[in-house]
């Protein structure tokens, strides 16, 4: 990767370990030999799973979002553990967030959702083969959250309501409308 107007790490005090994610700031001496300071979110990383069923509905759940005050409509998703490989937590979180389990999880594509301010990168998965799992793994005791499942218009829609509104889904979601424009091509 290049450095093109790289800034060097002068000093970084951390500001807040929370449970989720850690704040800090750095002193960066600057291309031009200044210095600044820039607010860094530290986060693990986190997977997001694009989950279609036989019935060609797309596995959405619905959770209220705290930073944004309303509830959004999502794929399934969630944060890495540490030392957990992505795959495994793909697996783990559409399971639990949605019961589906899948015969095949297979890896998309990796981006970084702010790189203005948070280091977070989210692997995002295709499952294939997907099933209802009985007695499947619950949610987190702080997670609540509606199955929802969509058409590819009715997503679409959504979008344009801003009912689904995070980077993740939209993505995914064009994903799906390109794949079905290769498919009718």
């Amino acid at each position: 990767m290049g450095k093109l107007f790289e800034e060097k790490t002068i000093k970084t005090e951390q500001i807040f370990s929370g449970r989720v994610v850690k704040l800090q700031v750095d002193d960066v001496e600057l291309p031009n030999g200044q210095t600044s300071k820039r607010e860094i979110v530290r986060h693990p990383g986190a997977v997001a799973v694009i989950a279609v069923t036989n019935e060609n509905k797309i596995v959405m759940v619905e959770q209220y979002r705290k930073p944004l005050e309303k509830s959004i409509v999502e794929i399934p998703a969630g944060k890495l553990e540490k030392g957990e490989d992505p795959r495994i937590t793909a697996l783990r979180e559409l399971e639990e967030e949605t019961g589906y389990q899948c015969e095949q999880m297979e890896w998309l594509i990796s981006f970084a959702t702010s790189p203005g301010f948070a280091d977070e990168i989210i692997h995002l998965y295709v499952a294939k083969g997907l099933s209802k799992k009985e007695n499947a793994a619950g949610l987190d005791e702080d997670e609540f959250v509606d199955l929802i499942e969509l058409t590819l218009e009715e997503a679409l829609q959504y979008i344009k309501e801003q009912r689904i509104y995070d980077s993740k889904t939209v993505i995914a979601v064009q994903y799906l409308q390109l794949q079905e424009a290769l498919k009718n091509k």
